[in-house]
C-alpha cells in the first residue's frame, strides 16, 4: 500500500467540490422527472416479461414503479411498462418499495 501523503492542491479541492452540487442537481431532476413524467411506462409487456400472476410471492402492488389503481384491487399503472397492469402482475422491472402515494 502507498504510504506517501496526498496533496490536494486547492484548486484541485475547489474543483472537486464544485461538481458536487450539480451531480446533486441533476439527481434531483432525474427523480422529479420520474415523479411527475408520465404515468404509463414505455417498456413493453413482452420485453419486460409481465405476467398477470406474482413471481415468489413477489408482486406489482409491492414495487415501487406500481401507480394503484382506483381501487386496491382494480388495474393500475406502472412506470417501466406500459398498459394496464394488475396489482398481482409481475415483471423483470419489479423492485420492492413504498408506491403508496402514486394512485391513478
Amino acid at each position: 500500500m502507498d504510504e506517501r501523503p496526498r496533496n490536494l492542491s486547492r484548486g484541485a479541492l475547489l474543483s472537486k467540490l464544485a461538481a458536487a452540487p450539480i451531480a446533486i442537481g441533476a439527481l434531483a431532476a432525474l427523480q422529479a422527472e420520474a415523479r411527475a413524467g408520465t404515468k404509463a411506462g414505455s417498456g413493453s409487456k413482452t420485453a419486460l416479461k409481465y405476467q398477470p400472476t406474482p413471481n415468489n410471492g413477489a408482486h406489482c402492488s409491492q414495487c415501487r414503479f406500481y401507480i394503484n389503481g382506483k381501487t386496491k384491487t382494480s388495474n393500475g399503472e406502472c412506470t417501466q411498462v406500459a398498459g394496464s397492469i394488475s396489482p398481482k402482475g409481475w415483471c423483470l422491472a419489479f423492485s420492492k418499495g413504498d408506491n403508496s402515494k402514486q394512485t391513478l
